[in-house]
């Protein structure tokens, strides 16, 4: 059977090409389907848009559910003496901060040596320390690394409470050893430190160089406190103080307002993207004359119903729409939030603001109203999970009958590359019989002209 590449030679026909524009012309028949599979694919990718936008304005609907929002606060101090960091949810109030001193940690040095490389003693070594809170630390040294710079290197790679360094002061025998407690406060003093085998008798602490430990002394409205850091955790529920030096400061804790706002206005904000993006899903643009994915949708004509009627809920409180909190609805859809009103319910009935979002034990709240819309809408049978789990069905039934009908198309495309074959073939067979002929007619004139 002659190939495609073949086809013509004996006919001298361009059977290629027009094997080439009946398969173009079969190959029609998959547009209408490749179109339906480009739609469907854009609409579930809707639904998903769709979807993910509604799980952040749950998200934002969450945080109004819950007390900590509402209980927020925030610190300020107005002294460099210390700085202060608090939990969101300390309770207000202000604090008289007097700190009178400072932890510091205990370090200690050794007498000074000509050289911190050159060895001590001879044999090995060993260096105990004794903390104030009991611990002891042994730390040996082998033959031929006693000195300083030994000592120090086998004390910071024991990884204790204790560092050990080097310090120049200059004099004839200028290198000392230094220990310092890793932490603040009496209770990481450095109790005792003794020196054996090469270095007993060959080392020493020099007392005059002893600085003691010491705790964080202060007080808060009159209370005194001790802290072993410089770091006091709780003094203040909730509060932590990093002090900086000796001195008095006042600390406030405050009802954070423009944080419980914020909550709020994320709230409208995520509402309002969705709805924008279900307006883009379902506009139709007269300019372009391009259709929203999802216009005339059912799916989203539910979301739209549903969610309307969240925002037209009340609640049995003080408060009993989301107009009464400054929040309004406009001619597009979207929410729009009166700054100024909500900041008058922040500032003068927070209680009346937590009640209405977050409910009591027997008041169900609108962010309550919303989880369950939300929950329901989100849900593994809820309308958009539906409608992406049917789009998914007919896109599946699409790709079939795409693949059948390529199947369909490459078979009839066969068909036709056989009949071109054999009619190629035939028309071969006849040129060449003809050329026969004419040779033999031709030979057989010439003939009869000699006769004559």
């Amino acid at each position: 059977m002659a190939s495609i590449a073949a086809l013509g030679i004996g006919s001298g026909l361009d059977l290629n090409g027009l094997l080439n524009q009946l398969e173009a012309a079969e190959r029609q028949r998959l547009q209408p389907i490749s179109l339906q599979q480009k739609s469907f694919e854009a609409r579930i990718s809707a639904y998903g848009k769709l979807q993910s936008a509604l799980t952040k304005f749950q998200d934002a609907t969450s945080a109004l559910n819950l007390t900590p929002t509402f209980k927020a606060t925030k610190s300020s101090v107005n002294s460099d003496v210390l700085t202060v960091a608090a939990a969101s949810n300390t309770p207000t109030g202000t604090f008289d901060v007097n700190v009178t001193g400072l932890a510091r940690s205990y370090s200690i040095a050794t007498q000074g040596v000509t050289d911190s490389a050159a060895q001590i003693g001879t044999g090995t070594g060993n260096v105990s320390l004794t903390l104030a809170n009991g611990t002891t630390h042994s730390i040996d040294l082998a033959d031929g690394a006693t000195s300083l710079e030994d000592i120090r290197s086998a004390v910071n790679n024991a990884q204790t409470d204790v560092q050990a360094s080097i310090i120049n002061d200059g004099s004839g025998s200028p290198y000392r050893l230094v220990f310092s407690s890793a932490s603040t406060g009496t209770d990481s003093a450095i109790a005792d430190i003794t020196f054996g085998g090469a270095l007993a008798g060959n080392v020493a602490t020099d007392v005059s160089t002893e600085v003691a430990a010491s705790n964080a002394t202060l007080s808060v409205n009159g209370v005194a406190i001790t802290s072993q850091t410089n770091v006091v955790e709780n003094a203040i529920q909730g509060v932590t103080l990093s002090l900086a030096k000796e001195g008095q400061a006042q600390v406030s804790i405050t009802r954070d307002a423009e944080s419980i706002s914020g909550n709020v206005n994320d709230f409208v904000a995520s509402f309002n993207e969705l709805q924008q993006l279900i307006t883009d899903m379902t506009k139709y643009d007269e300019g372009s004359q391009v259709a929203g994915q999802l216009l005339g949708d059912s799916g989203v004509r539910t979301i739209e119903s549903r969610l309307r009627n969240l925002l037209s809920e009340t609640v049995a409180s003080q408060f009993t729409k989301l107009g009464d909190i400054g929040i309004s609805r406009e001619l597009g859809g979207k929410l729009k939030v009166d700054e100024e009103a909500l900041a008058n319910v922040v500032q003068n009935d927070l209680p009346m603001l937590q009640e209405f979002f977050a409910g009591t034990d027997t008041i169900e709240g609108f962010a309550d109203k919303a989880k369950t819309t939300l929950s329901n809408l989100l849900a593994d049978e809820g309308p958009i999970n539906s409608r992406i789990k049917g789009f998914e069905s007919t896109l599946e039934r699409l790709d079939d009958r795409y693949f059948q009908e390529e199947q369909r198309i490459a078979s009839t495309v066969e068909i036709y590359r056989k009949q071109f074959a054999q009619m190629d073939s035939m028309i071969a067979s006849m040129n060449s019989t003809s050329a026969y002929l004419q040779q033999q007619f031709a030979s057989l004139n010439a003939q009869l002209g000699q006769g004559n």
